[in-house]
């Protein structure tokens, strides 16, 4: 075990200040991750260098199509999350309990996964497949490390993260995807045990600390499907930066909806046009192979700057991040 950051504690209770859940844990239990232990007062990781998965992927997978496009990332996890969603693509591991006692995952130092980052010739750490929030310290110990290296550090989230944990954030992690899973605190409630405001909120905080970000939206038939809703997640976007890149992903049965259709390509394809009509400059479609919306293009004078199939990217079309026909700069991090 390794004692947690952000945590404060009185009487043998703690309260942990890491995600917006702000779980008051008594001596004995744990957080609602599952991974965070009061033990006599303290606050203990029990997922600390214990990776669960770990692999070597190209960065727009994560996806990030603007930060180092055409680079590979180191992608690490350990188990548990902080959020319970029923749609979740990554069950096995994120929902994995260690209520027995036991701490699955294999042991792994910081200075072991930066030295194996250099060996895979990788030019980033990404923590992701799970809630990297819920292995901060792993992630923060290792991010440190990272810089050192000259490498960038990635955060694949739900933007459940404190004030307190974005702070600790700021300067070390370079780059997040952020999920905005709904515009409604019904869904986050019912779906992810969790709530929506704190999601926003994290976002404009991880923005104006200079983290470089993208969004995803994972579109869920009859769930948070309806384009009022789309609206306003596109809106939001917009209002934090129009410049920020959005994902729309196509749902596919997974989990304890395996039994839901696919979401209809044509939903994905009114987002993205509700995303232009809201002045979105980068629009993209995830789970579906579609040119229009895998390719990038210049703001300015629409030409092509990075072609796409699948994850693998071309940027023929840049200098830079400047565009080779119009000379606009792009917000493109190479």
């Amino acid at each position: 075990m390794k004692e947690a950051l952000l945590w404060s504690g009185k009487n043998h209770t703690v309260l942990c200040h890491l995600c917006a859940h702000r779980c008051r844990i008594e001596d004995g239990q744990r957080g609602l991750c599952g991974v965070r232990l009061n033990k006599q007062g303290t606050l203990y990781s029990l997922v600390y260098g214990k990776l669960i998965s770990r692999a070597v992927d190209p960065v727009e997978k994560k996806p990030l199509y603007h930060f180092l496009p055409g680079t590979a990332t180191y992608s690490i996890a350990t188990a548990g999350c902080n959020f319970f969603c029923d749609f979740c693509q990554n069950w096995q591991i994120s929902q994995l309990r260690l209520e027995d006692g036991g701490i699955v995952g294999e042991d792994c130092t910081p200075e072991e996964i930066v030295e194996d980052t250099i060996a895979h010739r990788c030019d980033s750490i990404s923590y992701t497949y799970t809630e990297p929030t819920i292995f901060f310290e792993l992630a923060y110990d290792t991010a440190k490390l990272a810089h050192e290296a000259s490498l960038k550090n990635i955060f694949v989230t739900n933007g459940y993260q404190t004030p307190e944990a974005i702070e600790k954030m700021a300067g070390l992690i370079d780059a997040a995807n952020v999920d905005i899973k709904s515009f409604n605190d019904d869904f986050y409630k019912q779906r992810c045990r969790a709530r929506l405001a704190p999601v926003l909120q994290a976002i404009r905080a991880m923005y104006e600390k200079g983290i470089f970000l993208e969004i995803t939206t994972l579109i869920v038939p009859g769930e948070n499907d309806g384009f009022d809703e789309i609206k306003q997640i596109a809106d939001f976007i917009a209002s934090v930066s129009p410049e920020i890149p959005w994902h729309v992903s196509r749902f596919h049965p997974q989990y304890k909806q395996a039994d839901k259709a696919w979401t209809p390509a044509d939903t994905i394809f009114k987002a993205l046009e509700i995303g232009e009509q809201a002045g979105l400059k980068y629009l993209y479609a995830g789970n579906l192979p579609a040119a229009k919306y895998e390719n990038t293009y210049c703001p300015k004078c629409g030409a092509t700057v990075i072609v796409r199939s699948g994850f693998s990217s071309r940027s023929g079309g840049l200098t830079g991040n400047k565009c080779i026909n119009c000379g606009a700069k792009l917000n493109i991090i190479v």
